[in-house]
């Protein structure tokens, strides 16, 4: 709803552009929603028969998007998402993969949860019509593949996706039929699929914490993280969070690697390691000055210690794209691109990719 607000609005979604556009956004709310569900939030189509435009912020400078010349095709057919004439003097497909890893370990190093959600990014700038078909070592997806051309399939390690949500674009017969992803791209950016994993996650890092609280007054607290994944890569921006005491009152660090404070709005250490390189073991050592109350002492409760990162060209849930396969009548090549690699599509030809993603 908001991507709708910004095209009649001119890029802008603020206080001001809700203001100036009221009357716009009940008739825009009136025609995208049925009994509070969401029907219709192409900006492509909704322009056809709503053509007010919006009141434009005076410091937005994006020209209002142009009207879609094939309107039968929008309202009645087929790809509501995509219009024709679309001219490229390069065509280009960029193509990344962005997963977050939920894990919760215990003291001892058992992981008592973990799931990695995930989605994957496109950005298409291809001429005419193009059709596109995308191939992931998915286990269901394989399997299904080998018994459609009577052979055992070469694949190496497969992943078993648990929940699959697509964008509206992708034919979800062929999906259930064939196990497939195939697709006529939305012109420019947009969100191809968002899935989710819980077996078989690749950990990137392991933490092992050691906490001895000496009296009431003092701790020691030493904390040693390992990257597990390659020597060649690296993490970037890694953050850990070591709680600590409520009374605390006075931090001394000793760090390997990184810088490493004490925050007292959450209590906790904060150690920031800006590039984490792979196979490696950087350790904090702390010790911590607690304040002596009369008061009769509870038993601390050690919350878990929190860990955020991202680390490029590393695979948590095993996810990898096989090939990515551009039909067009016209038989123009494509220049693919993911992460810093480009590889060029032949059409109708399978080419293997690599994949770059964040964990």
């Amino acid at each position: 709803a908001v991507a709708l607000f910004k095209s009649y609005f001119g890029g802008a979604f603020d206080e001001d552009a809700i203001r100036n556009n009221f009357v716009l956004i009940y008739e825009l709310l009136d025609e995208i929603m049925d009994f509070g569900y969401p029907q219709n939030l192409s900006p492509e189509i909704l322009k056809l028969y709503i053509t007010q435009e919006g009141v434009r912020s005076p410091f937005s400078s994006k020209p209002t998007d142009k009207p879609v010349p094939n309107a039968t095709l929008q309202v009645t057919g087929a790809v509501g998402w995509r219009r024709e004439g679309l001219v490229y003097k390069k065509n280009e497909v960029f193509l990344d993969i962005v997963e977050s890893v939920n894990l919760l370990m215990s003291s001892k190093g058992s992981v008592l949860r973990c799931d990695v959600t995930g989605k994957i990014l496109m950005k298409c700038f291809l001429s005419g019509m193009p059709d596109l078909k995308l191939g992931l070592n998915d286990k269901i997806g394989l399997e299904k593949e080998s018994q459609l051309k009577s052979r055992p399939t070469k694949s190496g390690k497969t992943i078993e996706l648990d929940d699959v949500t697509f964008h509206q674009c992708v034919n979800l017969t062929r999906f259930n039929s064939e196990k497939t992803v195939s697709f006529v791209p939305p012109d420019g950016e947009f969100e191809l699929m968002k899935y989710r994993i819980t077996e078989g996650v690749n950990l990137p890092f392991r933490v092992l914490p050691t906490i001895k609280e000496l009296g009431r007054t003092r701790m020691e607290v030493n904390v040693k993280v390992k990257s597990v994944f390659g020597a060649k890569m690296f993490a970037l921006g890694v953050v850990i969070k070591i709680p600590v005491p409520k009374q605390t009152a006075k931090t001394s660090f000793q760090v390997t690697s990184g810088r490493a404070k004490y925050n007292a709005s959450i209590d906790c250490l904060v150690w920031k390691i800006r590039k984490f390189p792979g196979q490696t073991e950087p350790t904090m050592s702390a010790e911590v000055e607690l304040i002596s109350t009369m008061a009769e002492k509870k038993s601390w409760t050690r919350p878990p210690i929190q860990m955020e990162f991202q680390v490029p060209m590393f695979t948590a849930s095993g996810l990898r794209v096989r090939f990515l396969k551009v039909w067009e009548k016209s038989g123009y090549n494509t220049v693919l691109e993911t992460g810093n690699v480009a590889e060029t599509l032949d059409a109708l030809k399978w080419v293997a990719i690599e994949i770059f993603f964040k964990a």
